[in-house]
C-alpha cells in the first residue's frame, strides 16, 4: 500500500516491542525544521543561533540565559513552550505515553498544533497498513478542524483550512464572479466508493469532503478509528457502532467528543431544557459496548457508553479525542482516581 500522512514524521520514529512510537533524533530534528518553528525573518541572531543548535542536536540542554537572550518577547515564550514540549516526549518511553500523560495532566501550556500533530503521528502509527479511504478520511476529524455544510440534504464535512483557503481565493476574485460562484465544499470531490482509491496519493491535501450526515461508510469509518484508538491508547477492546437516536432513556454514561457535544450532553444529562439549534447541532450518535463489561465500571454493566459529535453554530466540527482517554469510564480508572 502507497505511504500515507508522510508528513506526520512516522517513518522517523522507531517502535517497541509493543508497536508503540520511541522518540528519535531524526524525528525531533524534523519537528523543529517545521515552517512554525522557522525564525521569521526578523528573528534576532541569538534565535537564529539557538534554532540551528537545536537542528544539529535536537535534546540539547538549553539555558535560561540563551531564552532570556532572545530579543522578541513572543520569541521567548514560544521556545519555552515548544523545549517544554520537547522534554515532555523526551522523558517518556513512548509517544503514546507522552500523550497519555499529557491529556491526563493539565494541557494549558500545550499548543493545539502540537497536540494535532502529536495526535496524527500516533493515529499513523494506529492505522498502519489500513487500506479503507472511509477509515482514513474520517480519522483526520481527530487531529484537523472541520466545516460542516449541507448541500442537496447531505451533510457534509470538508477540511477547515482548505476552506478557508478556497474563500480567501474567493474574495479576491471580481465581485460579479463572487455573486455567481458556487458553495466553496461543491468545488471539493466528495469521497466515494469510486474515488477511494485516490485517497493515499491525496492525503496531504485533506482535500476529499466527507458526506457524513448519509454516508453509512463515513459513520462506520469513524467508529472504527475510535475502536482502534481506544485500543491502542488504553488496551482496551470495544465494539462502536453509528446510531440513528438513543433508544434507552436512562443514560449510563455519556461522552462528548468535542466540546459542543459535551455541553449539549451535560445538558440531556441533567434533564435540562435543550437551546434553539442545539439538537440539530448534534450531527454523530455512537454506541460504544466493551467487549469484556467488567473493564467498566459496574454501573455500565451491558450497556452502551453514547458517544455525542456535534458541530458549533458556525459549523465548525472540532473533535477532541482526547475526550476518550479521560472520559470512558474504566474499572481501572476509579482504581486510580
Amino acid at each position: 500500500m502507497t505511504d500515507f500522512w508522510v508528513s506526520s514524521g512516522h517513518q522517523l520514529l522507531d517502535r517497541d516491542e509493543n508497536g508503540r512510537l520511541v522518540l528519535t533524533d531524526d524525528y525531533l530534528k524534523a519537528h523543529f525544521a517545521r515552517p512554525e518553528l522557522m525564525p521569521p525573518p526578523e528573528a534576532c541572531a541569538a534565535e537564529r543561533s539557538l534554532h540551528s543548535a537545536l537542528l544539529d542536536d535536537p535534546r540539547r540542554a538549553v539555558e535560561a540565559s540563551e531564552i532570556a537572550a532572545l530579543e522578541d518577547a513572543d520569541a521567548q515564550e514560544n521556545w519555552r513552550v515548544m523545549l517544554a514540549f520537547r522534554d515532555r516526549l523526551a522523558s517518556a518511553p513512548t509517544l503514546e505515553a507522552a500523550y497519555l500523560e499529557l491529556v491526563r495532566g493539565s494541557m494549558r501550556q500545550t499548543p493545539p498544533l502540537f497536540v494535532n500533530q502529536l495526535t496524527q503521528v500516533i493515529l499513523r502509527n494506529v492505522l498502519d497498513g489500513c487500506d479503507d479511504a472511509h477509515v482514513l478520511r474520517a480519522a483526520e476529524l481527530f487531529f484537523r478542524p472541520q466545516r460542516a455544510s449541507v448541500e442537496a440534504g447531505a451533510l457534509l464535512l470538508a477540511d477547515a483550512e482548505i476552506i478557508e483557503l478556497q474563500e480567501d481565493r474567493g474574495r479576491s476574485s471580481p465581485p460579479l464572479l463572487q455573486m455567481f460562484a458556487e458553495p466553496v465544499v461543491t468545488e471539493l470531490d466528495v469521497l466515494t466508493d469510486e474515488n477511494a482509491a485516490s485517497y493515499v496519493h491525496r492525503s496531504e491535501s485533506f482535500d476529499l469532503v466527507l458526506s457524513f450526515s448519509g454516508g453509512v461508510a463515513s459513520r462506520r469509518g469513524l467508529a472504527r478509528v475510535i475502536e482502534l484508538w481506544v485500543a491502542h491508547l488504553l488496551g482496551v477492546t470495544v465494539t462502536v457502532t453509528p446510531e440513528v437516536r438513543a433508544d434507552e432513556e436512562d443514560w449510563a454514561w455519556f461522552v462528548g467528543l468535542d466540546a459542543e457535544a459535551t455541553r449539549i450532553g451535560n445538558a440531556l444529562w441533567r434533564g435540562e431544557h435543550l437551546g434553539d439549534g442545539d439538537a440539530e447541532r448534534i450531527i454523530g450518535l455512537f454506541a460504544l459496548r466493551f467487549s469484556s463489561p467488567e473493564e467498566a465500571l459496574p454501573v455500565i454493566g451491558a450497556r452502551p457508553v453514547w458517544l455525542l459529535l456535534a458541530m458549533t453554530p458556525s459549523g465548525e466540527v472540532r473533535m477532541k479525542p482526547q475526550n476518550l482517554v479521560v472520559g470512558l469510564p474504566l474499572r481501572t480508572q476509579e482504581e486510580t482516581s
